[in-house]
């Protein structure tokens, strides 16, 4: 009997070599954890910075496969303080705004003109800069009581009579209201991209696309197909002016912009 199963044996074994020589496509064997990495980052998981501020790295790809590396940064509005800086006369680099504030997190704002005046609505430490928008765009503001707002002005103008704002920056457009992508017309021009946001928890969310990659209709899309829950989020100023510096014990972003810049967000 035993005789008679060595070549059946012979065969299992030979079978065993030649599939173990195999390369199976979509088939990954062992430990390799590259595809959870770009640029050296690990990527989906949220990172702790420093008390109440995480940051996060997400691959995302446009509809005709244009990629690049989402840079996110999520903060609990109770363990924050939001304000908006302004300097026409002395604008910086990020990381001069980032040296002079000794901030925890710092994004660039909303839009500014030639002359480093915003061209909407601005607040600094309760001193109004500028014009509301009115019947489109958004507004992130902070109120007296240092609660921090993110809204469409046209479902919800501003009304400076009934409203005590602190802190705010204007732009546009909005790209996702009540967790909806918002309607808006836009050019198919490919930009850096800056986004400010709430998620459904009440987080606030800072999101940067460093690279030439995305219009604004792809950045719509891609926000309420992510996976960040996002509730509102509005455009910031993009282009040369795309600029994040994360600044904590554990995790530290460094993405300037490509202009000296009069307005940002500053995080403490």
């Amino acid at each position: 009997m035993h005789q008679k199963r060595t070549p059946f044996l012979l065969l299992l074994l030979l079978l065993s070599i030649i599939l173990s020589s195999c390369s199976l496509p979509g088939l990954s064997i062992g430990t390799d954890n590259s595809g959870n990495q770009a640029n050296g980052q690990i990527l989906n998981k949220w990172l702790p910075s420093s008390s109440g501020i995480e940051v996060r790295y997400e691959r995302w790809k446009g509809a005709g496969n244009n990629e690049d590396l989402i840079t996110i940064v999520r903060m609990k509005p109770q363990s924050i303080k939001l304000s908006v800086a302004y300097q026409p006369t002395e604008p910086l680099t990020v990381k001069e705004w980032m040296q002079k504030t000794g901030a925890r997190a710092i994004i660039n704002g909303g839009y500014f003109d030639a002359q480093n005046r915003p061209t909407a609505l601005l607040v600094s430490n309760g001193q109004p800069f500028g014009n509301s928008y009115e019947g489109f765009g958004g507004m992130l503001s902070v109120d007296a009581q240092g609660t921090i707002g993110l809204r469409s002005l046209n479902q919800q103008p501003y009304d400076p009579s009934s409203e005590s704002v602190q802190q705010a920056t204007q732009s546009a457009p909005m790209l996702v209201i009540d967790g909806k992508r918002a309607e808006f017309n836009a050019n198919a021009d490919v930009q850096r991209r800056t986004v400010v946001a709430l998620d459904k928890e009440g987080n606030l969310l800072f999101i940067v696309s460093s690279m030439l990659a995305f219009t604004l209709d792809e950045m719509a899309d891609l926000l309420v197909a992510s996976d960040l829950s996002i509730q509102t989020a509005l455009n910031l100023d993009g282009g040369s002016s795309t600029g994040l510096y994360v600044h904590g014990e554990q995790q530290k972003v460094e993405i300037d912009a490509n202009v000296a810049l009069p307005i940002v967000i500053v995080v403490k």
